[in-house]
């Protein structure tokens, strides 16, 4: 069992919450999501497994995973909010404006750049979040750029 579905059934346990079936197909989507997938996209999976899930049923279970924060939304710049299980380790995210691609990446040197913002402007940094909405470069036959 994963993480995030650990987490899940420890919270409905001490928290007075069912822990059903539906839930539980809903928790494991999201934790076998490979991408930032929308509430939409997650219901049509979770229905692949379960056809009696509802939008509803999926609203209301990402709502209860994001306010005890086993979860995280991102608008990025779209309409549809996208969701991740909480990471374990921080990262930023690039947004491929053309497909919708959601790229994660870490870089120390941008963490460096950005904790030295922060103490020039005279703060310590405690958390922040980078997302960065691009187009992929053209790539012409010579492989050159």
């Amino acid at each position: 069992m994963n993480e995030l579905m650990k987490s899940f059934e420890g919270l409905c346990e001490s928290g007075g919450l069912r822990m059903t079936a539906q839930r539980r197909i809903i928790v494991r989507c999201l934790s076998e999501s490979s991408d930032h997938p929308t509430i939409e996209e997650l219901h049509a999976r979770a229905q692949s497994a379960d056809q009696s899930i509802s939008v509803a049923t999926v609203y209301r279970t990402m709502n209860v995973l994001e306010e005890v924060g086993l979860i995280e939304r991102h608008d990025f710049g779209g309409s549809k909010a996208r969701f991740e299980p909480a990471p374990d380790a921080h990262h930023d995210h690039l947004i491929d404006v053309t497909s919708g691609q959601v790229i994660e990446f870490v870089d120390p040197e941008i963490e460096q750049l950005q904790r030295a913002i922060a103490a020039r402007l005279g703060y310590r940094l405690v958390d922040h979040k980078l997302e960065l909405f691009g187009v992929p470069l053209k790539v012409d036959q010579s492989g050159s750029q």
